[in-house]
């Protein structure tokens, strides 16, 4: 038995990480703390409140019977207590959860942002993984939208920081209540609404004919479901307007671009009747960011979900929120060599001559760092070979070496690495 054991303890595991999961060695993890410090910068240009939320929430939070792809693609499993838990797919539901918890204690409106890891179990493709991070804002308690054109100002914003423009990238934009008024045209019934939501949301990325028999096999008639997918196929209001008798969302739509025109960012938007989303609680204007090279999926999207928080039990707030993933913006900004070079830069390595000034190299590290230095001390004896090649590869600007004879004059010898100039120097003038 023990032979057995020992040999499950000397098995070698497999050393990459689970399929759809990422590991971030140094130079990676540069990208990602360089991305999410953007994310960051630009919800405070926007006096936004940073949140957070667990990773493990309960499994109930997520299960919307709507036949979403989003809940068919949960981590969930049951915990040692024997209760229902899943890793979340996404934030808003959290969001939601959070502010019901909170209840009278906040006052409105709510600005909130969050950047939080989201698992999914899904098949993967160029910028899709199951396991991603996802920069939120969230706007709470604005029937307007003025809440909706200021959450898409602070998407240009972050695209304008990182580079990106508007030749580049593009917003298509809709409203829910654009395809509610289409239904009722085509006397679709109002129950299959989540159910048409999800099909039309597919537009894209399946034959139109297999659209088509998608929604005829909900029972609708052949001839509505051809009208339906005329009026969700146009591409500006004015055609829009001329076909649909309930002018209620055009009026909203209306509105949004006259918004976005003042905020100076029109360019960048444009009207289309086919883009839903793909998630069921989205009640009223609904965008989602694409790349003009048509080479990856949406890179961000939202919408209005005014009537999220009563399906969790609590009393509806006006609500509108984007999630904005990790994985796509990275590949976008490798296509348009937009990524920056952020090597490692460190301002003084500290080097003991002699093994026996270890502990004076300690003191002058300790100092230097006391004054907002970033500082690599040399932890071993190395010869002084060494220590230049690998202040070359951490790019250090300083080389500050100890040796007996400067050191018993109060001195240290630096080196400027990019000058080549080197000075003995006091320890107080460091």
């Amino acid at each position: 038995m023990d032979m057995e054991n020992n040999g499950l303890e000397n098995m070698a595991i497999d050393v990459n990480p689970p399929k759809g999961t990422r590991d971030f060695p140094p130079e990676e993890m540069r990208i990602r703390s360089w991305l999410f410090q953007n994310f960051r910068e630009v919800s405070r240009l926007f006096a936004f409140e940073e949140v957070d939320f667990p990773v493990l929430e309960s499994e109930a939070l997520f299960i919307r019977k709507a036949g979403e792809e989003i809940t068919e693609q949960l981590y969930s499993f049951e915990d040692k207590g024997g209760r229902r838990v899943a890793l979340r797919p996404e934030l808003t539901p959290s969001l939601a959860r959070l502010i019901i918890q909170k209840g009278k204690a906040v006052s409105l409106p709510i600005k909130w942002f969050t950047i939080g890891q989201c698992w999914r179990y899904e098949r993967m493709t160029r910028g899709r993984r199951r396991e991603h991070y996802q920069w939120n804002m969230d706007v709470i308690g604005i029937t307007e939208v003025t809440a909706e054109a200021e959450l898409i100002f602070a998407i240009v914003t972050l695209f304008k920081q990182l580079g990106i423009t508007s030749s580049d990238v593009g917003f298509k934009v809709s409203s829910r209540k654009v395809l509610q008024a289409a239904m009722q045209q085509c006397s679709i019934s109002e129950h299959l609404f989540t159910k048409v939501c999800i099909t039309i949301d597919k537009i894209g990325k399946m034959e139109m004919d297999e659209i088509e028999k998608d929604l005829a096999s909900s029972g609708i008639p052949m001839e509505s479901v051809k009208t339906l997918l005329h009026i969700v196929s146009l591409k500006t209001i004015s055609e829009l307007e001329e076909v649909l008798s309930d002018q209620n969302a055009i009026v909203e739509l209306r509105q949004l671009f006259s918004l976005a025109e003042h905020y100076g960012y029109l360019q960048w938007i444009e009207f289309d009747a086919s883009v839903v989303r793909g998630l069921a609680y989205y009640t009223g204007i609904v965008f989602e960011a694409f790349d003009r090279d048509g080479k990856l999926r949406a890179i961000c999207g939202g919408g209005r979900y005014d009537r999220l928080l009563s399906t969790l039990g609590g009393e509806d707030l006006p609500a509108c929120g984007f999630g904005f993933g990790d994985a796509v913006i990275v590949e976008l900004l490798k296509e348009k060599g937009l990524l920056p070079a952020l090597p490692l830069m460190v301002d003084d390595i500290v080097f003991a001559i002699d093994g026996a000034l270890q502990q004076m190299a300690a003191t002058v590290a300790s100092t230097l760092r006391q004054k907002g230095q970033k500082v690599d001390l040399v932890l071993e004896r190395k010869k002084l070979k060494w220590v230049f090649k690998h202040a070359e590869r951490i790019n250090a600007s300083r080389l500050i070496l100890i040796g007996e004879s400067e050191w018993q004059q109060g001195m240290v010898r630096v080196k400027n690495l990019s000058t080549r100039e080197e000075s003995n120097v006091k320890l107080d003038d460091l």
